[in-house]
């Protein structure tokens, strides 16, 4: 279970948003062991083109090295199959420490010297590459833990450098004589312990802030994905990035290209279909007609009933949007002429298209919200579906869509005039050819 802060681990953090961020968390992990693999990799090369200084006993380096590879190794290949238990963490942050401090200990071994020789081998600068690296985990208890490694195996080989050399005058308090004589200077020690909590301190609280972001980027990555699934992805986003409240009332005026979508027939199917079955139908329509739509920078707006609204440019913007929208009916019609639902059902579809000027915004009452587009142009591409079955089309647009989109890009073809409700002039209808027919439009960029 991964560690959060004490205000995330409420309702508000469910077990998929946990498992999100555990997933993260063990990314971290990889990438952990592929930073060790960097470092000793490196330690290794500088060793092997470094000239050896002369020494009396064989280093140990190198073993320290194999061993810190085999660590590694192990660790790395671990977290490539499967998530890191915690203890095998925390061993590993030991493991760090002790090949460490064990290859700085030997140093007085090595070249046969006290004690106190080690302690001035300033390998010891290792140790803060080992705590950074837990911050990449982005758990407070780890860097913590290697905090206290660091300090607790230091610790431990001051006493040991001191408990050994008590009769031979191995404590000093001459800066000059310390740094010319193995002696310990205690001054010079606390430092280095000092320094290792405070650096230890500060990752621990840049840390704490970066969990607490971590945990609110999940949430609200989160939240944008289930909130697409009712909200365009484009409003979705923006709302849960939003510091207040989404507003009602504050409408978006852009250009755009509305598609309406109606089945043929299917009240009548669905007299005869089992609720389940009309469901299952129904679902799969619709996700069936909805792919051309997004592939070709829609956004779905609304399911009524059977029937599909759908805008390009608004919420999510799209400079063809006109083209865009009759391309992607003329890809649903070649859909519906081929496919078959359910149990082998072949369904048709009737479309009207518009362009014009609309207003987008969040409408509702108190808690419940909706995304939709309003406006003449709306009214008009609702209007223009259902008069496909007076003029034998499947799809039909207005005059307005026929320009936006170009005249030459597409075979259309004028079935007439109508006088919609509410306008005083004509409006000019067109359809378009056959899909194999028409050329296809650019996609939306």
């Amino acid at each position: 279970m991964p560690t959060v802060p004490a205000k995330s681990r409420s309702p508000a953090l469910p077990p998929r948003l946990l498992a999100a961020i555990r997933a993260e968390q063990q990314a971290s992990e990889r990438l952990i062991g592929q930073v060790q693999l960097a470092v000793v990799l490196t330690f290794g090369l500088l060793w092997a083109i470094a000239p050896s200084p002369p020494s009396p006993a064989p280093s140990p380096v190198p073993w320290a090295l194999a061993g810190y590879l085999l660590v590694t190794l192990t660790r790395l290949a671990w977290t490539q199959r499967r998530r890191l238990p915690d203890w095998a963490a925390y061993l590993s942050i030991v493991a760090d420490f002790a090949l460490l401090y064990g290859l700085i200990w030997s140093f007085h071994v090595q070249y046969m010297q006290p004690p106190a020789f080690s302690l001035k081998a300033p390998t010891l600068l290792y140790a803060f590459i080992f705590v950074v690296l837990r911050v990449l985990r982005v758990e407070l208890r780890f860097v913590i833990a290697a905090g206290a490694v660091a300090v607790a195996g230091w610790a431990a080989l001051v006493g040991l450098a001191i408990g050994g050399n008590l009769h031979d005058a191995a404590i000093t308090r001459d800066y000059v004589h310390y740094l010319t004589a193995n002696a310990v200077l205690l001054g010079g020690e606390f430092d280095k312990l000092a320094t290792m909590l405070t650096v230890t301190l500060i990752l621990a609280l840049a840390v704490a802030r970066g969990q607490r972001l971590l945990v609110r980027a999940t949430v609200e990555s989160n939240a944008a994905m289930q909130l697409s699934r009712f909200l365009p992805m484009a409003v979705a986003v923006r709302i849960a990035a939003a510091t207040e409240r989404p507003p009602t009332g504050d409408g978006e005026l852009a250009p755009a290209t509305i598609l309406f979508l109606d089945l043929e027939g299917f009240t009548t199917l669905a007299e005869a279909l089992p609720p389940p079955q009309l469901i299952a139908l129904l679902n799969e329509v619709f996700e069936a007609v909805v792919a051309p739509i997004e592939r070709h920078g829609g956004v779905v707006d609304q399911f009524i009933g059977d029937a599909v609204m759908a805008t390009f440019n608004l919420p999510q913007p799209h400079a063809d949007h006109a083209a865009a929208a009759v391309a992607a009916a003329l890809d649903i019609q070649t859909l519906m002429a081929t496919h078959r639902f359910g149990t082998g059902v072949r369904l048709a579809a009737r479309i009207g298209i518009n362009t014009g000027i609309v207003v987008g915004g969040l409408v509702g009452a108190g808690e419940r919200l909706a995304y939709t587009v309003y406006g003449d142009a709306v009214n008009l591409a609702a209007r223009l579906e259902p008069l496909n079955k007076d003029y034998g089309t499947r799809v039909l647009l207005s005059e307005a869509t026929r320009l936006a989109a170009g005249e030459a890009r597409f075979a259309w073809r004028a079935v007439g005039e109508v006088r919609v409700r509410g306008r005083s002039v004509a409006t000019p209808l067109y359809t378009v050819d056959a899909p194999e027919a028409a050329a296809p439009a650019d996609d939306a960029g």
